[in-house]
């Protein structure tokens, strides 16, 4: 009997997935979200969900049939051709990359609360060197981590939603019951539908993270059961988690008094006599931050495989083994180079960094355009046995709302300019792939039997127009 393959369990992408999703974005960015939207933000939560869910499960199908470690990178290519897998692929890592290495800047400064004589350069640089060096012992392992890091976040949620129920409704000794609080002072829609479209963008970054399941498909135990399971697991507590803490929040703060400086929790707690929140909060982003960059090393370093094993990056980062140490330590190396570039031109890797967003909602498009073709071209051959809900009017729903939100980006301040870096990039790699394609096509051209192949499928294509003499004349010049 063949001994089972040992590999991730569902729990433990379930983990790793809420690992990424439960950032900054989660702790501090959303308060751009909720003062954008006011008490509607709700909604704008309830939609994003729905939208990740249909993302999901478009993911999972495909992954089902064919687990791979290129995730949706691969099955674009095999969609629409190796270029829409090398621009994807390579729009996804280099947004990423950005991504972390302002993340790695963030921490940076929130140590330096701690101890204001630390360097940010030196501390960025080790943080970003450790959080390669852990990705190089495996996945087992640093699932594992991220299990304990994830679980700490979860409880410093849950902790908040139980305190802002005790003050909603009074469990505190010697405090007043909240009860609906601020919500009765401003109307539900206070930024109107414009406030909700704008929000969107944010929300959509704060779920990002969940595709980390896909590029850890490969590395699952039983792939077919194991990624659909973790993926209902995790569309429902993260789903759950934002919409029940902004919910408790709403109550206790005037959204208007919400700023993208500070932590909307910070705010509301502190609003209610909480001055410690502040501390505790900022201890639990940076285990936050810090956790969401190992998954995402874990994602490139896998994406980096991928796109080496197809011939879409240098030969000298494929690697054979269960874990990918070239493409991890590349896309390390390539953070630290961020980083520095940052702290040097600081005006312009604004400007990059902000596409990051635009990266992230596009390989998201990309997953649900490639799932409708992926349908297209499986027909009732499909396998894997599991199927997203309501094709194709889900698929093609989800993909045209994803279009709506990247475009709606310039409504949210700071976003328009990731709009325009998100395109520069994607131009830059369809140039590149053009430019790669041309070069190696003039080199097959150059060798003899790279001639003769090419004649020869010149002749296949119009084979009824050529003579059996024909045919035979072309191996002999070949």
């Amino acid at each position: 009997m063949k001994k089972q393959k040992k590999g991730l369990k569902a729990w433990q992408l379930v983990m790793m997935a809420l690992g990424t999703i439960i950032g900054g974005s989660f702790f501090l960015g959303s308060s751009v979200a909720i003062h954008a939207a006011g008490p509607s933000i709700l909604i704008a939560y309830a939609l994003g969900g729905v939208l990740v869910y249909f993302i999901l499960s478009a993911l999972s199908e495909m992954t089902v049939a064919s687990p791979d470690s290129g995730s949706f990178r691969s099955f674009a290519g095999k969609a629409f051709g190796e270029g829409a897998g090398f621009v994807v692929g390579w729009v996804y890592w280099t947004g990423m990359v950005l991504a972390m290495s302002s993340e790695a800047t963030a921490i940076s400064i929130l140590v330096q609360n701690w101890v204001p004589n630390a360097s940010i350069p030196v501390m960025g640089s080790g943080i970003i060197i450790g959080v390669t060096m852990i990705n190089l012992l495996g996945a087992t392992k640093l699932s594992n981590l991220e299990s304990v890091l994830a679980a700490f976040k979860l409880l410093a949620v849950l902790s908040f939603i139980l305190m802002a129920l005790g003050l909603i409704f009074g469990f505190f000794s010697g405090t007043m019951p909240v009860g609906l609080g601020a919500l009765t002072t401003e109307p539900f829609f206070a930024g109107g539908w414009r406030g909700i479209a704008g929000s969107m963008l944010i929300v959509m970054f704060a779920y990002a993270g969940f595709e980390m399941i896909g590029l850890a498909a490969s590395e699952a135990e039983s792939p077919r059961q194991t990624v659909p399971r973790a993926i209902r697991y995790t569309v429902f507590s993260i789903v759950s988690l934002y919409i029940l803490s902004a919910a408790v929040l709403l109550p206790l703060i005037p959204t208007g008094e919400i700023s993208a400086s500070a932590s909307p929790i910070v705010a509301a707690l502190n609003r209610q006599g909480f001055s410690w929140a502040g501390t505790v909060i900022n201890m639990v982003l940076l285990t936050a931050i810090l956790s969401t960059m190992l998954a995402a090393m874990f994602g490139l370093g896998r994406m980096m495989r991928s796109l080496a094993d197809e011939g879409h990056a240098p030969s000298w980062l494929r690697d054979s083994t269960d874990v990918p140490y070239r493409g991890i330590v590349a896309s390390g190396a390539c953070m630290l180079l961020a980083l520095w570039f940052g702290l040097m031109l600081p005006s312009v890797y604004v400007f990059l960094i902000s596409s990051g967003g635009f990266a992230i909602l596009f390989s998201y498009a990309v997953i649900m355009a490639t799932h409708i073709r992926f349908r297209k071209m499986a027909g009732s051959s499909l396998k894997g046995g599991y199927q997203i809900q309501g094709y194709p009017v889900t698929s093609v729903v989800t993909l045209i709302a994803l279009i709506a939100v990247m475009i709606s980006m310039p409504l949210v301040q700071g976003q328009g300019t990731g709009l325009i870096a998100g395109c520069i990039i994607l131009a830059f790699y369809t140039i590149c792939y053009l430019i790669i394609k041309e070069v190696r096509r003039a080199r097959r051209v150059k060798t003899p039997l790279a001639r003769g192949q090419m004649l020869g499928e010149l002749r296949a294509e119009w084979s009824e127009e050529l003579s059996p003499l024909d045919d035979s004349q072309t191996h002999k010049d070949e």
